[in-house]
């Protein structure tokens, strides 16, 4: 059918709010509105494009989403080399460089801008007529992989340019930050699966992952630094392309300084050396590059890297220093993680007294040893690791290390999994688990309780305060105040803060569970699917996977982890203490709801609707839909050829309806 003019300047109205919202959140890190109201815009965009197929575009907010994962990458050729530069490892380096520079351009000035060196992963990216075409990784610099899929699930890059040209060409530096990093990482070795050895390496292995849903998961960002071919646009230095690619609506490292001599450049060098360690994403270095574009072209390159720009490299940060002991943690899945105790040692900016050993499997790669000396860094400049034993330092008093066959805490068995290398503690009822567990519900990216950390947790726990996480709710000023370091204004701080967390929204609730396998990601999307707690908790699994990223691990988690009694019924104190259990709605979504708590299953074709708009419209009504018939159906909805499902629900007496009946409850017919 033809699109109405209204209805297309309403996408278009849309397309332009959700990417300007993109902008100040994922560009400018500045968001002006709330993540609900975010939502409720993609969702009428959404339904807009399945209405009138028509005005699918290549640019739109909605295209972002990871579509089919793919067989395998095909290689593309770059418009332009993507070339690598080369290093310098001291100011004589940096002063030789000039030097040649200097030479190479007779003797004229030359100004150089310096930008920090982001650790992560270079990319280029190609808009034809202003729209994103195509993505790909560095390869072998003449042709890389092809990775659009990915790159568009990517909030930081733009998939439509402000102003469009012919052909732009643009290079950048995927990255992850650190706090996701550390979270990735910590979520893998509660999974028991391998670690990622940095942010690099987990950016690069985000990137190339054949389903772009696991990318969409990662929450990679990107900075742009340079163009490599362009139509339609005309630069004379390189500080006014970074200028231009920011107007364009890129992300460029903000931290960019323009100097008239090479000192200038050695003396931001020497700035950043420690002060990159603040930086929320890692950094290994300072690039520095010819400004003049004229000049650039002057002095060329070689085969493998342009004269007129190098890489200024810090030595890694590592020390020496030596194990005390070595210690377990038991993290809320079980999963004990041993711990070097370290002498005190000075490391990227902090004082480092503890270093994760990660697993067994790596104690005995490494043979370390309690007493060892040994090198440590910080991966990806956020997690102390012991990254080498200096083994001809050994005396013969070091005591190897071996897992025990029982919890340290509540002494349990503790297993190790086949194919995992995490060992395990496998009693639910583990006081450090349950302590653990509470560490993570009031966590900044949970239920974001301030004041409650982890030495309070403790005094709560261990005063008989607090026997599951509904109970923090029921804590008085009298209980608090008792505790140490905990006056009477930290105690009204703390329950105002309890007070407020009940206004967080049903997917940090989710999340807060600490559902094993079910991260921010996965918590948004059972939200946004089932609208209520108890529509996931009765979820089956075909339910469950239905949705689009949840995987069967994750369905198989969430139906074990509602199998216990204990977790429903946590679950339903912590709905009586007033938490959110059920997705506010906005205003699309107001009017009756026949089928409130209903759960509905769509069978054969609708004359109407399509499957996915029969759906949206039985959850507006309070339901939710099913995938298949069981004796828990309230309802059928049979269109023409309504198959196997129908004869079914009639077998089973379950009530069936067609479509004329269900149009009446929805008011429609």
């Amino acid at each position: 059918m033809p699109v109405p003019d209204a209805v297309k300047r309403r996408a278009e109205e849309l397309r332009r709010e959700i990417e300007r919202h993109n902008y100040n959140y994922y560009v400018l890190d500045s968001p002006t509105i709330s993540d609900a109201r975010f939502d409720s815009l993609m969702r009428e965009l959404e339904s807009l494009e399945r209405r009138y197929p028509e005005l699918v575009s290549p640019d739109s907010p909605t295209m972002r989403v990871g579509g089919a994962p793919r067989e395998g990458f095909v290689t593309v050729p770059h418009l332009a080399p993507m070339l690598s530069l080369g290093n310098a490892f001291d100011e004589e380096d940096l002063r030789d460089f000039d030097r040649r520079v200097r030479q190479g351009t007779g003797g004229a000035g030359v100004e150089y801008v310096a930008e920090l060196k982001i650790d992560g992963l270079a990319v280029s990216l190609v808009y034809e007529d202003g729209l994103l075409a195509r993505a790909a990784t560095r390869g072998d610099g003449d042709s890389g992989e092809d990775i659009t899929p990915n790159m568009r699930t990517v909030r930081a890059v733009p998939l439509k340019l402000r102003e469009p040209v012919r052909l732009l060409e643009v290079r950048g530096e995927v990255y992850m930050p650190k706090d996701a990093f550390a979270r990735l990482n910590q979520a893998r070795e509660e999974s028991g699966e391998p670690l990622f050895a940095n942010p690099r390496n987990a950016a690069a292995g985000s990137l190339r992952q054949l389903d772009p849903a696991v990318t969409a998961s990662r929450q990679l960002s990107i900075f742009v630094y340079a163009v490599g071919a362009v139509e339609g646009a005309e630069f004379k230095t390189h500080h006014s392309v970074l200028e231009y690619l920011k107007d364009q609506g890129f992300r460029v490292n903000p931290h960019y300084r323009l100097f008239n001599d090479i000192e200038g450049v050695t003396e931001y060098c020497r700035e950043w050396q420690h002060t990159r360690f603040d930086l929320p994403y890692a950094t290994d270095g300072v690039v520095v590059k010819v400004n003049d574009l004229g000049q650039q072209a002057l002095l060329g390159a070689t085969m493998k890297s342009p004269r007129w720009a190098i890489a200024y490299k810090y030595p890694p940060e590592q020390a020496r220093t030596v194990i005390r002991d070595i210690i377990l943690r038991v993290g809320r899945t079980g999963v004990l993680t041993p711990t070097a105790v370290l002498r005190p040692v000075r490391l990227a900016g902090t004082t480092v007294t503890k270093a994760t050993l990660h697993n067994e499997d790596i104690i005995r790669e490494r043979d370390i040893r309690i007493g060892d000396t040994v090198l440590v860094h910080k991966a990806g400049d956020v997690i102390p690791e012991v990254l080498e034993v200096i083994k001809e330092e050994r005396k013969g008093s070091e005591q190897p290390f071996s897992m025990p066959a029982e919890c340290p805490e509540c002494r349990s068995e503790v297993v190790r999994p086949e194919g995992e290398a995490a060992v395990r503690c496998v009693n639910p009822r583990c006081p450090a688990r349950f302590r653990e567990g509470l560490i993570h519900f009031v966590s900044r990216n949970a239920m974001d309780i301030a004041g409650l950390g982890p030495a309070v947790i403790g005094q709560l726990v261990s005063a008989g305060l607090v026997k599951d996480a509904a109970d923090l709710y029921g804590l008085k000023k009298e209980d608090l105040i008792p505790l140490e370091r905990m006056g009477e204004k930290s105690a009204r701080n703390l329950l105002e803060a309890l007070e407020k967390s009940k206004q967080n929204p049903l997917n940090r609730v989710i999340y807060a569970l600490g559902i094993r396998h079910v991260g921010e990601r996965a918590a948004k999307l059972l939200a946004d699917r089932f609208r209520d707690m108890e529509s996931i908790m009765n979820a089956g699994f075909e339910d469950l996977v239905g949705v689009q990223e949840i995987g069967p691990r994750i369905a198989e988690s969430v139906i074990e982890y509602f199998s216990g009694p204990a977790n429903r019924d946590l679950v339903r104190r912590l709905a009586q203490k007033g938490l959110k259990m059920r997705v506010e709605e906005d205003g699309a979504r107001e009017g009756p709801r026949p089928l409130e708590g209903k759960t509905v299953v769509l069978t054969g074709a609708l004359k109407k609707y399509t499957r996915q708009e029969a759906q949206e419209l039985v959850e507006r009504l309070g339901g939710r839909v099913s995938s298949g018939v069981s004796r828990k159906t309230d309802l059928v909805v049979a269109g023409e050829d309504p198959g196997s499902k129908y004869e079914k629900a009639l077998k089973l007496g379950v009530r069936v309806i067609g479509e004329e009946e269900f149009l009446g409850l929805a008011g429609e017919g």
